[in-house]
């Protein structure tokens, strides 16, 4: 038998009328971890330019303790909650953004990279991407010099 005999063509995906082909196949399926998905959809967040961070105020603490720790890595997955079907994704995102950056271009330029990088490589159709804006982040605020103390 020749390869494309035990495998089956794209055309013949399409005949049967799967629009998953990649994740379900005769040969069997492909499952997608929630953490996998919940990664991608970080990544791509924070390429848009004007995401300064993403997470809450309690979920950016714990990760800046975290990134103090020698060893540790950044968690990519933070201020992502994802939930994964068989077939399709739902995200939601709480980000903090730059200041002076339009909210409603910047969410749906985070929805265009979210969904474009989620579907591209998982395969998996995004059918929402909400996006929570919990702070605004101003540079001068990180610029200040802590407060001298009163003792030696």
């Amino acid at each position: 038998m020749t390869e494309k005999q035990t495998t089956g063509s794209s055309t013949d995906v399409a005949r049967r009328g799967t629009t998953d082909g990649a994740l379900v196949s005769e040969q069997g399926r492909t499952s997608i971890a929630d953490t996998v998905v919940s990664k991608i959809a970080g990544i791509a967040a924070r390429d848009i330019n004007g995401v300064h961070d993403l997470g809450g105020g309690a979920a950016r603490a714990v990760g800046a303790i975290r990134e103090r720790i020698p060893g540790s890595r950044t968690n990519l997955s933070q201020g992502v909650a994802v939930e994964v079907g068989e077939r399709q994704a739902a995200v939601d995102l709480d980000i903090v953004a730059e200041y002076g950056v339009s909210i409603a271009d910047l969410a749906n330029a985070i929805r265009r990279n979210v969904v474009s990088s989620v579907e591209r490589m998982t395969g998996l159709e995004v059918t929402e991407v909400n996006i929570t804006v919990h702070d605004i982040f101003v540079e001068s605020d990180a610029d200040e010099e802590p407060a001298t103390s009163r003792v030696e």
